[in-house]
């Protein structure tokens, strides 16, 4: 009965400065309500910082796990000891999971932290087979990607970035990925905007069953992914800039597709047959 949600907590304003910090929370939605709301984790430490929240969270069985975007900060994605640039993953009441990577193999992490070394996560997804979590990042100048979560896994932001380059065109590391750490699944050079990320299941659209759905708020698109043994076999453009910045979508029981649009005049799409 409870619903989980993430936000951007402030927490003091000091010289004009707003110190701040990614909260996961939860509370009982009645007649249109939040009641006992219970803020479950903070992430440490606070930062002044007003970028690359990156938050998104699923639930699987009893574990939430969530994205922590890196604010901006490089290379504090290589400490775990902060968590900022993590996945982070709880129990759904907040306790810490004995299995955790700091429980079994990795001390010095902080107690929630499953995961380091990404940048700015934009979508999160469980596949239909329960036994895989997807998640999408930003790179900076190209290096957008989709990685599969890994527990005590490095995606090796900032000492790689998957393709992309610093804006202003300069390198970012001595090679665009490293044996050392995971690989995404698919990277884009230039970046799309990858957003929303969500496993297609439903009759509307029944021969997309399975295939991975991800959104492209830069690029204003929708795409269809084919997935054989977590690699990508086949990329189909749904839509091309016919309704805007899609920054998000979900998929209804039917299979009916909503999607949100983030322009100035913003509205709800509805894609169906």
């Amino acid at each position: 009965g409870y619903l989980y949600f993430s936000y951007s907590r402030v927490f003091e304003e000091v010289n004009n400065k707003k110190y701040s910090s990614t909260a996961i929370a939860r509370g009982k939605l009645i007649k249109d309500e939040i009641k006992n709301f219970e803020i479950l984790l903070t992430g440490k430490p606070i930062l002044t910082r007003n970028i690359h929240w990156g938050s998104r969270i699923v639930i699987d069985k009893n574990h939430l796990y969530a994205s922590f975007g890196e604010r901006g900060m490089g290379m504090i994605a290589q400490d775990p000891t902060k968590h900022p640039g993590s996945i982070i993953r709880i129990n759904i009441d907040g306790s810490i999971p004995i299995d955790n990577p700091s429980k079994t193999n990795k001390p010095e992490w902080l107690p929630e932290i499953f995961q380091i070394g990404v940048r700015n996560p934009q979508g999160m997804a469980i596949s239909l087979k329960k036994n895989k979590i997807f998640f999408s990042q930003h790179g900076p100048r190209g290096g957008d990607n989709i990685g599969i979560l890994k527990k005590g896994g490095n995606y090796g932001w900032k000492d790689v970035a998957w393709g992309g380059t610093e804006y202003y065109g300069g390198k970012i590391g001595t090679k665009p990925f490293k044996k050392k750490y995971h690989l995404p699944i698919i990277s884009w050079v230039p970046s799309i905007g990858v957003g929303q990320i969500n496993f297609y299941s439903g009759e509307t659209f029944s021969e997309w069953n399975d295939n991975l759905i991800v959104s492209a708020s830069k690029a204003g698109l929708l795409l269809r992914l084919i997935l054989k043994e977590n690699k990508v076999t086949h990329q189909e453009i749904i839509l091309d800039q016919q309704v805007g910045r899609i920054r998000d979508f979900e998929i209804d029981i039917n299979g009916d597709i909503y999607l949100i649009i983030d322009d100035e005049n913003s509205s709800l799409w509805k894609l169906s047959k």
